[in-house]
C-alpha cells in the first residue's frame, strides 16, 4: 500500500512541488540551520501545549549576578551624566571607561575560565536594561561587546588558542572589540557584500606565512573609532587553491588587530545625536595569517552560519532590554507626570483622553517585560532561538516606538524641550537606532519572522523541502512521501481544530488547570493558534515559493505570531508571579488587544490571498472577524490608574526607577509624585473649604507644618514641570557659529 501510494499518488505531487517550491539558497540554508525552534513551534503547531510553557523555569539571578547589579552596575549609573556625554563631551568620561574595564562590563558573556563574568542571558539583559534607563550611550557601549562581535564568536567557534589569547584581553578591556558587517553596498543583503579577502602568502611578524589580503569599507560600526580588535565579515576568495578546492569559500569572519598597516579607524558617525562611539572603518591591503579566521582555516566560508548563530543571542537580549527600559520608563514617568500635572484643577490622569495612552503604556511595559523574561529563560536553557530572537527584536522595539510616542504626547512641551532634566528626549532619539540595527524592522518583519519561522517551526515543511532537494530521486520521493502525508494528517487535524474552536469561540480549547480567571485567554489563544497554523498551511499550498515575494502578507503573518508569542508570555508572567489579582487587568488588556489585532490581521491576510477559493475556505474555517473589539473603556481606566496611582503593580513595574542612581529628571519626578500622594488628603480638605493654603493658615485651619508640606510640594512640582533654558553664551559655547545678535530697538518696540 505504501509503495502504491508513493508511486501513484505522491509522485505527481512530488513533481509539482519540485517545480512550485524554490530551492533554498546557501544563506537561507545556513540561517535555518543556525538556530532552533521552541515555543514558536508550539504556536505554529495550531495546538500549543500550555504545560510546556508553564514548565519553563523563570529566569533568576544568582547571588553573584544580583551583587553585580546592586554594586558595580548601580555605581556606574551614578557616574553617568547623559546630557554631558551627548552634548558636551561627545563620549563617556575616561573614569567611566576605566570603571567598565575594571569591573569587566565588557566580559559579561565571556566564561569565567577565560577571565569573564560568565553571566546568564538574564543577568546580561538586566545590566543593559538598567543602564539604558540612565544613559543610552553607556548601555550601547556595554551592549555591543556582549552581543554580536569577536567575544561571542570566539566563545562559540574560536580555536582553543584563540580563546586563550583573546578572551581574557576582551574581558578586562585590554582589547576593545568591534564587528564590521555592514558596508555601503550590503546591509541586510549580505550576499552583495563587496569586502574581499584573497588567500595568498605574505609576511607576518618577520616570517612568510599563508594568509589573507583584505580590502574593506564598513560603516555604522559601533566602537569602531576606538576599537583595538576588529571582527570582520568579508567574502573570501582562494583563486590559487591554497586552502582547498573551493575558489570562492564565501563569507568568512576573521580577527583584525587595528594597529596593522592599512587599517583606518577613528572617524565617527553621530547616531541620532547619541554619542556612543560609532563610525566607519576601511582596510587597504591588510594582511593577516589564516589562523586569524575565527575558528581557524576550517571555518573559511562559514561566516554566515556563525553570524546567524551569534545574532540569535544578541537580538534576543540587547535590543529587547533597551526596549524594556524605554517602555518601563515611559510608563513610570507618564503615570507620575499625569498625576502631578493639573489642568482645570484636576490631575490630567483623570482625563479620559490621557487615560487611553496611559493604559497602553502600562500594558506595553508589562508585555515587553514578560516577553523579555520568557526569551531569556529560553536562552538560558542553552537554546539558539533564531526566530524568537528576531521576533523579539522587532516586536519589542515597535512597542518602544509606540510607548515613547505616547509618553511624548502626555508630557507635551515638557518632553520636547531638550536639556539635562529631559528624561524622554534621549529615548525618543534612540527609537530609530533600535528600529534599524541588528536587522532593520522592515526586513525582519517582512522577510525573516514568518519566512524563516514558517519553514523552521512548522512540524513538517522543512523536512519536505529538504526531501525535494535530495539528489537521489528515489530517496527523495520516499522521504517526501513520508513527510507529505504526515503534513496532510497534521493539516486535517488543524482544520478540524480551527473550525471547531471558531464555532465555539474556543470554549473547549485546552487551558492549564490552574489558569483560574485567565482560562478563557488561554483557550482563545489556542483558537487563534489553530487559525494561524491553518492559514500558514494554505498559504504554502496555494502560493508556494511565491510567498517569498508577498512581503505584505508575510509581514501580517509575522505580526500575528508576535501577538501570539507576547500574549502567551504575559500569561506565563502572571502565572509565575503567583497570579496577583491586582495585575490581572493588565493581563486582560494585553489579551483583548492582541485578539483584536489578530482578528484584523487575519482578516487582512485572507482578503489579500491570491486564491479566492482558498480565501473563502479560510473565512469559513477561521471566522477572522470574531474578536474585533479590544479593551473596554472601563478596563482602560483601571489600567491607567495602575501607573498613575500608588500601588503594588506600579511598584513592580517601576522597581528599578525609584532608588538611587536615577536620571536627575526621574529623581525629581519621583520626589514630586511621592509628595503629591502624601498631601492628597490635605489638598482635598482645602478644596472642600474653598480656601488657599495662606487663607487656611490665617484662619487656623492649617498648621504651619502642613503649610510647609504644601509649599515643598509646589516647589517640587514646579521643578518637574519646568523645562531647561540656556543663555546666549551657553548656546554660543556649544555652537561657535552662532551669531550673538540682540533684539533691535525697532523689534523691541
Amino acid at each position: 500500500m505504501s509503495t502504491f501510494r508513493r508511486d501513484r499518488i505522491t509522485k505527481p505531487i512530488f513533481r509539482w512541488a519540485k517545480g512550485a517550491m524554490p530551492g533554498l539558497s546557501q544563506t537561507e540554508r545556513e540561517a535555518l540551520n543556525a538556530g532552533e525552534v521552541w515555543w514558536d513551534a508550539e504556536l505554529f503547531s495550531g495546538n500549543p501545549d500550555w504545560a510546556k510553557l508553564q514548565a519553563v523555569r523563570p529566569p533568576k539571578l544568582t547571588q553573584e549576578e544580583q551583587g553585580f547589579l546592586d554594586g558595580p552596575c548601580l555605581e556606574l549609573c551614578a557616574m553617568l551624566d547623559d546630557w554631558a556625554i551627548n552634548q558636551t563631551n561627545a563620549d563617556l568620561p575616561p573614569e567611566v571607561w576605566d570603571f567598565m574595564r575594571k569591573h569587566r562590563f565588557f566580559g559579561m558573556i565571556i566564561p569565567k575560565d577565560h577571565g569573564g563574568l560568565g553571566f546568564s542571558a538574564f543577568a546580561h539583559s538586566e545590566v543593559v536594561r538598567r543602564l539604558s534607563m540612565v544613559s543610552l550611550s553607556a548601555a550601547v557601549t556595554v551592549m555591543v561587546p556582549n552581543s554580536l562581535g569577536p567575544g561571542e564568536l570566539l566563545h562559540l567557534f574560536g580555536t582553543e588558542e584563540q580563546k586563550h589569547h583573546w578572551l581574557p584581553r576582551l574581558a578586562d578591556g585590554r582589547d576593545l572589540p568591534a564587528f564590521g558587517l555592514t558596508s555601503n553596498e550590503a546591509g541586510s543583503d549580505a550576499a552583495s557584500m563587496v569586502d574581499r579577502g584573497v588567500v595568498c602568502r605574505g609576511e607576518w611578524q618577520g616570517e612568510e606565512v599563508l594568509g589573507i589580503r583584505l580590502n574593506w569599507s564598513k560603516r555604522y560600526i559601533t566602537l569602531a573609532p576606538v576599537c583595538t580588535l576588529l571582527g570582520l565579515a568579508f567574502k573570501l576568495e582562494d583563486p590559487e587553491g591554497l586552502l582547498g578546492d573551493e575558489p570562492e569559500p564565501g563569507i568568512t569572519c576573521a580577527l583584525v588587530p587595528t594597529d596593522l598597516p592599512g587599517v583606518t579607524i577613528g572617524r565617527r558617525h553621530i547616531p541620532a545625536g547619541t554619542m556612543f562611539q560609532n563610525g566607519p572603518t576601511t582596510g587597504t591591503d591588510v594582511f593577516i595569517p589564516v589562523e586569524n579566521i575565527i575558528g581557524g582555516p576550517e571555518y573559511a566560508g562559514k561566516g554566515w552560519m556563525m553570524l546567524m548563530s551569534a545574532l540569535a543571542a544578541g537580538r534576543g537580549v540587547s535590543l529587547p532590554s533597551l526596549a524594556c527600559a524605554a517602555t518601563t520608563l515611559a510608563a513610570h514617568s507618564s503615570g507620575a507626570y499625569a498625576r502631578i500635572r493639573e489642568q482645570f484643577n484636576l490631575p490630567i490622569a483623570k482625563f479620559e483622553g490621557v487615560q487611553e495612552p496611559l493604559a497602553r503604556l502600562a500594558a506595553n511595559a508589562y508585555a515587553v517585560e514578560a516577553a523579555r523574561h520568557l526569551t531569556c529563560a529560553g536562552l538560558d536553557e542553552g537554546r539558539a532561538l533564531a526566530v524568537i530572537s528576531a521576533l523579539m527584536k522587532y516586536s519589542a522595539t515597535e512597542y518602544m516606538r509606540s510607548s515613547i510616542d505616547d509618553a511624548m504626547d502626555i508630557h507635551a512641551g515638557k518632553a520636547v524641550i531638550d536639556g539635562p532634566m529631559n528624561y524622554l528626549s534621549p529615548l525618543y532619539r534612540a527609537v530609530p537606532i533600535g528600529i534599524t540595527v541588528e536587522g532593520a524592522n522592515i526586513v525582519t518583519r517582512s522577510l525573516m519572522v514568518f519566512g524563516q519561522g514558517a519553514i523552521r517551526a512548522h512540524p513538517h515543511l522543512l523536512d519536505e523541502i529538504l526531501a525535494l532537494e535530495e539528489e537521489n530521486e528515489d530517496a527523495a520521493l520516499t522521504a517526501f512521501d513520508k513527510h507529505f502525508w504526515r503534513h496532510v494528517a497534521h493539516s486535517l487535524r488543524t482544520l478540524g481544530r480551527s473550525l471547531g474552536r471558531a464555532l465555539t469561540r474556543g470554549r473547549f480549547a485546552p487551558a492549564p488547570r490552574d489558569a483560574q480567571q485567565a482560562a478563557p485567554f488561554y483557550r482563545e489563544l489556542s483558537r487563534w493558534s489553530a487559525a494561524y497554523a491553518l492559514t500558514a498551511d494554505l498559504a504554502f499550498l496555494t502560493i508556494g515559493g511565491g510567498l517569498k515575494r508577498m512581503e505584505m502578507l508575510s509581514g501580517r503573518m509575522a505580526d500575528i505570531l508576535g501577538e501570539l508569542y507576547i500574549s502567551s508570555a504575559v500569561l506565563k508572567r502572571w502565572h509565575d508571579s503567583g497570579r496577583p489579582k491586582e495585575e490581572f487587568d493588565l493581563v486582560e488588556y494585553v489579551a483583548r488587544r492582541s485578539f483584536a489585532r489578530i482578528s484584523n490581521l487575519l482578516d487582512e491576510v485572507i482578503a489579500n490571498f491570491p486564491s479566492r477559493m482558498a480565501a473563502l475556505l479560510l473565512r469559513v474555517l477561521t471566522w477572522p472577524r470574531a474578536a474585533r473589539r479590544g479593551p473596554s473603556d472601563e478596563l482602560t481606566r483601571r489600567c491607567a490608574a495602575l501607573i498613575s496611582e500608588p500601588g503594588a503593580t506600579r511598584d513592580r513595574l517601576s522597581a528599578d526607577l525609584t532608588g538611587p542612581g536615577q536620571h536627575p529628571g526621574i529623581a525629581a519626578l519621583n520626589d514630586a509624585f511621592d509628595m503629591t500622594i502624601a498631601t492628597d488628603a490635605l489638598r482635598k480638605r482645602l478644596r472642600e473649604l474653598g480656601m488657599t493654603p495662606e487663607a487656611a493658615l490665617e484662619a487656623g485651619l492649617l498648621t504651619k507644618d502642613e503649610k510647609a508640606e504644601l509649599d515643598d510640594l509646589a516647589k517640587a512640582v514646579a521643578r518637574v514641570i519646568a523645562v531647561d533654558d540656556f543663555s546666549v553664551d551657553e548656546i554660543a559655547a556649544k555652537f561657535p557659529g552662532v551669531h550673538r545678535s540682540t533684539p533691535s530697538k525697532d523689534a523691541a518696540e
